[in-house]
């Protein structure tokens, strides 16, 4: 009975201890991203993140917010995907490392290749 409660002990301790280093990515980002003509602009991201559950908008340079669906965050990973004005969607995956994440996006469109970015998060 002893060894059980122990056991059960040091599973809770490791799944608390996994949950308070889980990165918390709640508020403000922002970055500089590549266009489809080598031009840049900048984009800024508002999450909010309950457990591995992310919600939140994308503001691109048009000044609409777009919505982040099949958001995700698993410790240091995080993804989502954003369908820019019904024209083409955006998958996005990243690491996240303190203040920054760098974020890999892939488009199901030719025009709008995707690319790199990292974020910072925003004081």
């Amino acid at each position: 009975m002893k060894r059980r409660t122990f056991a059960l002990a040091a599973v809770l301790t490791a799944l608390t201890a996994a949950t308070l280093l889980a990165a918390d990515v709640t508020g403000n980002w922002s970055g500089q991203m590549a266009g489809p003509n080598g031009d840049s602009f900048d984009i800024s991201y508002t999450f909010k993140q309950d457990g591995a559950k992310l919600t939140g908008t994308v503001m691109g340079p048009q000044g609409d917010a777009i919505e982040i669906t099949d958001g995700k965050v698993d410790g240091d990973k995080i993804s989502f995907t954003i369908n820019v004005h019904d024209q083409f969607t955006l998958k996005h995956e990243g690491t996240i490392s303190g203040d920054a994440i760098k974020l890999t996006m892939k488009s199901d469109q030719g025009d709008f290749p995707g690319g790199e970015i990292t974020l910072k998060r925003s004081k």
